[in-house]
């Protein structure tokens, strides 16, 4: 392990996008289903900001008693992806090292760092989950 890896080695080079302006139930559905719990919110082919599992939960914390087709009619009809995604996302380019994700990860506030292209485009995610398997792969 160097403070020179490369954050490549960690990203996910393709990760899960979401339009901005797709119901937010379907949002839900795609985290709900998969191993992951971090989709990159976009614009066209912009990123624009992310949405993670506890965004939405934080939406939907006090609808108790629901089952999940209701569930999502009530967060289609109450909210919109913009209501529960972050635009204050975390960037960095390819080049980047994991110490640089580590870096912007350690202070709890984000928990995932959006990868982009020089041209703004997305090119991967870092979450703190692919930085503790990297560090645990290195132990």
């Amino acid at each position: 392990m160097t403070k020179r890896d490369a954050i490549t080695a960690i990203m996910t080079t393709d990760p899960t996008t979401i339009e901005r302006t797709q119901p937010i139930s379907e949002a839900y559905q795609l985290l709900r289903d998969a191993p992951f719990h971090h989709l990159v919110v976009t614009e066209g082919d912009e990123p624009v900001g992310v949405l993670a599992t506890s965004d939405i939960l934080r939406l939907v914390y006090d609808v108790d008693g629901s089952d999940d087709r209701a569930l999502r009619t009530y967060i289609d009809h109450q909210f919109a992806i913009d209501d529960a995604m972050t635009t204050d996302m975390r960037t960095l380019t390819p080049s980047a090292t994991v110490k640089d994700a580590a870096t912007i990860l350690s202070d709890g506030s984000f928990h995932s760092v959006v990868v982009l292209a020089g041209d703004g485009k997305l090119a991967g995610i870092v979450t703190t989950t692919d930085l503790a398997r990297y560090l645990r792969d290195k132990l």
